[in-house]
């Protein structure tokens, strides 16, 4: 099993959590180490890749607006632990892009070449849900394994209840009660595509066509970097 394993949060929760760079990095391979040891009891593991620490979002330039919510003040260590993890865990970046973009881009080669089932995706992100993956939660310790189907309907109901996280959110007054009723996974591509789209016409009227591809390349990850 190839293992991808999403970095970035792992980094930020041992920074805030410890009030100086040597504890943080002793808590980091604490969690690292704790992590690895589940997923040795799952798998037998014949790759495993890190991920942390791309910088340049490329989606800032889009708008604004986006992850402009995040007002908390960032430890100053975190930087130091960043480069600690890239130095000593060989983790994988790029500029111009997420973290989330190298690790879908990463999958989908692993994909092409070993099939679905043998690449896990290990992260706290739903937004790798938009993907038909094996996706290991290490937080809640829980695996799920998506289909394709499921992968469309995740995707497009982000592109309706948008990401607070990410302070993106388009199509206010719609919300999952919605989602459920109207994006399901008998429906083709095309359908899905339809029905959100038809939100974006009532919500923007003239300016539906650029909200919507504002909307998609705020939340689809890339699989080209």
């Amino acid at each position: 099993m190839y293992i991808l394993i999403d970095a970035d949060s792992l980094i930020f929760a041992s920074a805030v959590t410890n009030n100086n760079l040597q504890s943080s990095i002793e808590g980091f391979d604490w969690r690292w180490n704790g992590i690895i040891w589940k997923l040795k009891q799952m798998y037998e593991i014949d790759g495993l890749f890190v991920f942390s620490g791309s910088k340049g979002n490329f989606r800032k330039l889009i708008t604004k607006k986006y992850k402009a919510n995040r007002k908390q003040e960032l430890p100053e260590h975190l930087g130091a632990l960043h480069s600690y993890v890239k130095s000593e865990y060989n983790s994988i970046y790029k500029y111009g892009v997420e973290t989330d973009d190298v690790i879908a881009s990463y999958w989908q080669r692993a994909v092409d070449n070993v099939g679905e089932e043998n690449v896990v995706i290990v992260a706290l992100d739903k937004d790798y849900k938009q993907f038909p993956c094996i996706y290991y939660n290490y937080q809640k310790e829980t695996v799920t394994k998506i289909t394709k189907e499921e992968a469309l309907v995740n995707f497009y109901t982000q592109m309706i209840e948008g990401d607070s996280a990410d302070n993106v959110n388009y199509c206010k007054g719609y919300g999952k009660a919605w989602c459920k009723k109207n994006l399901t996974t008998d429906m083709s591509h095309y359908s899905l595509i339809k029905t959100v789209y038809s939100v974006f016409k009532t919500l923007y009227k003239s300016k539906a066509r650029e909200r919507y591809i504002e909307c998609y390349n705020l939340l689809k990850l890339r699989t080209d970097v």
